[in-house]
């Protein structure tokens, strides 16, 4: 890592926003603007905590950062309920799509649980058409715009309810049209990725991809289910997995030599194991893991996060907001977050992005040309701040 990208990182005037992104783990009733949920709530007759976008926003904030997940999913009870027309859910997704772009995404992955925007009469297919009709409408409109931005939909089946093998069809039958994976979400203590199995063994016959939400509430045997039962090509979290990572400080190497006590030997178990090798990618959300207390056990505060753990050992990383509305968060922030916290500069950033777009439920073509994209994009802005320097060097000659 050259000090001039560390530099660039940590200079105040630039702006996250402006490097491409790819949101793996995004959930569409997490990201509402809160004026948004105020004029839908009004033509609904819902009440809300507040009426205000400002103080409503931070309503949201303060009840997800209470370290439980449980809590923070109540959240959710006030953006689903204005989430429940085919006019409603049309404008979530188009603004879903608009905040994206702002927010520099050039390819996102929404997902949401159709099972839960049914209570004024729409079908599944209804809701899923709707979803697709406001991510076309913003997606053709930023284009045309100039600003290149592609969002594709992964539906969620809850995992403590019996809909898994009818939203794991629904998301067959709109295969080709927007739907490109399957999740489980909600509670995750409790409901394991085995309870939901036939939905999980009709879409390996169909070759149909999944990612789970796993060690997130739950530990090690949730990941394990994860991939064995759901096999996941994707963790939703993942971020326990660094539970089954042992580091022993001093001691021996495995040619016998003595180890300084300030460098850690790493044992991985079975289960981080079997990640670490095969590559499969961790949907990591550094805000929202603090908020929920899936990242507890490590410590406080993010300077215990395991995601600079899970980076330096060789994890398929990916970073994502999870909810910006709950989390009052962007991509842009947790980039930002990680950089004044690991240190991590461009080359990490640049590493973290390509990781999510070699990771996206798109074909091979699309996420070359994410990639080919994304390196471009990387290779200019450092050439650009290495120009800058060698003449800043020079007028001090």
């Amino acid at each position: 890592m050259t000090e001039e990208l560390i530099h660039l990182a940590y200079d105040p005037e630039f702006d996250f926003r402006d490097l491409p992104k790819v949101s793996l783990h995004d959930h569409l009733d997490g990201g509402l603007r809160p004026q948004t949920i105020i004029e839908l709530a009004a033509e609904i007759g819902h009440e809300l905590p507040a009426t205000d976008a400002e103080a409503l926003g931070e309503w949201f904030r303060e009840s997800a950062d209470s370290g439980s997940l449980p809590r923070y999913l109540e959240t959710f009870g006030h953006t689903i309920a204005v989430m429940q027309t085919r006019e409603a859910l049309i404008r979530v997704a188009r603004e879903f799509v608009e905040d994206l772009a702002a927010d520099g995404v050039i390819y996102g992955e929404v997902r949401y649980a159709p099972e839960q925007h049914q209570q004024q009469g729409l079908s599944l297919d209804d809701v899923v058409d709707a979803v697709q009709e406001g991510l076309d409408q913003g997606c053709a409109a930023l284009n045309e715009e100039g600003h290149p931005i592609q969002v594709a939909q992964i539906l969620s089946a809850m995992r403590h309810a019996d809909r898994g093998l009818e939203i794991a069809q629904l998301a067959l039958r709109h295969r080709g049209r927007g739907v490109v994976g399957f999740d489980i979400a909600g509670a995750e203590e409790g409901n394991p990725p085995s309870r939901l199995s036939e939905a999980f063994d009709l879409l390996a016959q169909h070759l149909f991809p999944t990612t789970l939400h796993a060690g997130e509430a739950a530990g090690l045997e949730s990941i394990k289910d994860a991939i064995l039962t759901g096999r996941a090509q994707r963790l939703g979290h993942g971020v326990r997995i660094a539970e089954d990572i042992q580091i022993e400080f001093g001691g021996v190497d495995d040619e016998g030599e003595a180890v300084s006590e300030d460098t850690g030997l790493v044992e991985l178990g079975p289960v981080a194991n079997w990640v670490r090798e095969r590559g499969i990618p961790l949907e990591i959300c550094p805000s929202s893991n603090l908020q929920t207390g899936a990242t507890a056990g490590f410590g406080e505060g993010i300077e215990a996060h395991p995601v600079d753990l899970l980076v330096q050992t060789g994890f398929n990383v990916t970073i994502s907001p999870d909810n910006r509305l709950m989390s009052g968060t962007t991509l842009s922030d947790e980039f930002e977050l990680l950089v004044e916290t690991f240190d991590y500069d461009l080359e990490d950033l640049l590493d973290l992005t390509l990781n999510a777009a070699e990771a996206a439920f798109v074909p091979l073509e699309l996420r070359e040309l994410l990639v080919e994209y994304i390196n471009d994009y990387y290779a200019e802005l450092m050439e650009a701040e290495l120009a800058v320097d060698d003449e800043e060097e020079f007028e001090e000659i």
